[in-house]
């Protein structure tokens, strides 16, 4: 099935379920399974003015424009949620706090400037609460992320019709490169299996090989994908919303050895508590993975939670570091038209599609990739 008929059949199906009155009826089967209450935690990236001239240029699961991410909110309240901080949840999960409403945590994952620009206005004019979780390495450094770099050059590779010299590059960048330039994959497609496949040190390798091949000079580093500053930080943390550690440099973990893995971590932890004078207690796995060593890195340090991107209910008495959270982006909403959705997004938010089995499970725990 292609993506047209794909977005298609689940427009209609949510269509149906919304305004059939199926929806309320498959919220309350959820709710006991759940535990008795609906524990939803979300997940954006950036939030953008302008989502198609952003779409260009930058990859697309990471953006949100600034209305829809407003709509998201206004759904998830006629839904029924309460808006809720991830330590309100922590209480729900332990079976305590705020009644037996359904809550809602608004989570915003590696520290990108544009979401501080335009979600925190929202959010504050809503009165929703929400965590932003950075990797703080590259905090007011101008730097990129990894991933940003690599889909940024992908796409130069691509404009310019070079055939990379592989010889004098990593062995990894083929894999990233060669399903691009030969029409099998997206960018995407290629960055996500690539990211997926190779630690950090071979993606920062490939970033250099690939900059090198393009010859160096103006125009390597993104415009786009600005990480905000700490004095930004400190303003958000002023105004109420919670901060969490992201790793440093945004290392998937479970690629990486136990040293490498305590570092992340305590470095993020420690320069965000040193930056803004607030404990810090909750994280982030980057690309959503974990494993069991991971977790114990993370007890022995200090933290009381962490989440993942497994697209999953939460239960309650469930694990506090196996956090349950839904990525969104703006194609979430997209309904049979092409255009934003209510029934949809209101759909998407409960986890129909889950329930209904139309969306397989994202699983992120892991072993780990190095021994130790």
């Amino acid at each position: 099935m292609g993506a047209i008929a794909r977005r298609v059949a689940k427009g209609l199906a949510a269509w149906l379920v919304h305004y059939s009155g199926l929806r309320g009826a498959m919220r309350s089967i959820q709710r006991r399974r759940s535990g008795g209450r609906r524990i939803a935690i979300v997940s954006y990236h950036r939030v953008v003015e302008d989502f198609e001239g952003e779409l260009r240029r930058s990859i697309p699961g990471l953006l949100v424009s600034k209305e829809t991410f407003r709509r998201h909110l206004e759904e998830a309240h006629a839904a029924g949620y309460r808006f809720a901080t991830i330590d309100q949840a922590l209480e729900a999960l332990a079976g305590t706090g705020l009644g037996n409403k359904d809550l809602f945590v608004v989570t915003f994952d590696d520290g990108y400037r544009d979401a501080y620009l335009h979600a925190v206005p929202v959010l504050e004019r809503m009165g929703v609460p929400a965590i932003f979780y950075l990797s703080t390495g590259l905090v007011g450094t101008g730097r990129r992320l990894d991933h940003d770099r690599l889909y940024h050059l992908a796409r130069l590779v691509r404009a310019r019709r070079l055939r990379p010299l592989y010889a004098a590059m990593p062995a990894p960048a083929a894999a990233l490169i060669e399903p691009v330039l030969s029409g099998r994959s997206s960018i995407s497609a290629a960055l996500d299996r690539f990211i997926s496949e190779h630690p950090a040190r071979e993606m920062g390798e490939v970033v250099v090989a690939l900059e090198a091949q393009l010859g160096g000079g103006q125009g390597l580093l993104p415009e786009q994908g600005e990480l905000l500053s700490w004095e930004e930080a400190r303003r958000m943390a002023a105004r109420g919303f919670q901060l969490g550690a992201h790793t440093s440099e945004h290392v998937v973990l479970t690629h990486e050895p136990r040293e490498r893995v305590d570092a992340e971590i305590a470095a993020s932890k420690e320069a965000i508590e040193r930056e803004t004078g607030h404990r810090v207690q909750h994280f982030a796995y980057c690309n959503g993975w974990y494993s069991d060593e991971v977790v114990r890195s993370l007890v022995r340090q200090g933290f009381r939670s962490a989440v993942t991107t497994e697209d999953l209910p939460n239960v309650v008495g469930g694990d506090p570091f196996a956090l349950r959270r839904g990525v969104l982006w703006e194609n979430f909403s997209l309904g049979m038209l092409g255009d934003y959705s209510p029934s949809l997004t209101a759909c998407q938010l409960d986890g129909i599609f889950g329930m209904l089995g139309l969306r397989p499970a994202v699983i992120g725990r892991r072993p780990p990739r190095r021994s130790t």
